[in-house]
């Protein structure tokens, strides 16, 4: 299961990384296009759903590798009893607050979907398809906060502290900046 599960955040980050990349190629064609007097108005919908798949399909990988903003002034201040004890709490609020985000925007994309809702810009697709996005987002997040709870109640260290341990153990403070 965790090989799973792992593979399943790097394969969600490499999704993430493809609409980056799709939202460079999308922008540099529209530029060369707009050149060349040729009309890209619907471009800038399609980027912008890029954009946020590129968010949402991006977070659980970011959160498990400690790519998220953490304030740890008061985790660094307190025993390693009292650090596992608010590394839960905060993950079972984290898992309650994705779940509950997690919950709506399924349910919202499904009534997208049930009542054939397209979007009012120069392209009219189906709400859904772009808005697919921010349900399976938002619930590989939740399965990573989910996770990352369960190895905590288990004793062990948080994969996004190990992983920045280790990352500070070779000397790359980058994503520390």
């Amino acid at each position: 299961m965790r090989r799973f599960l792992d593979r399943l955040y790097l394969a969600a980050g490499a999704v993430g990384a493809l609409f980056i990349l799709a939202i460079c190629v999308l922008m540099v064609g529209q530029s060369v296009l707009r050149e060349l007097g040729v009309r890209t108005g619907a471009v800038n919908d399609v980027v912008s759903w890029c954009c946020a798949a590129a968010a949402f399909f991006s977070m659980s990988h970011a959160f498990k590798h400690g790519d998220f903003v953490r304030v740890t002034l008061l985790l660094d201040a307190v025993s390693p009893a009292w650090r596992r004890r608010l590394e839960i709490g905060a993950l079972s609020m984290g898992a309650c607050a994705v779940g509950y985000l997690a919950w709506w925007a399924c349910k919202f994309t499904y009534e997208s979907w049930e009542f054939n809702d397209v979007a009012q810009g120069l392209l009219p697709m189906p709400m859904w398809i772009p808005q697919l996005s921010f349900a399976i987002g938002s619930v590989l997040l939740w399965v990573a906060v989910v996770d990352e709870l369960i190895l905590v109640l288990q004793g062990q260290t948080p994969t996004y502290v190990r992983l920045v341990q280790e990352r500070h153990a070779r000397g790359d403070f980058s994503s520390d900046v």
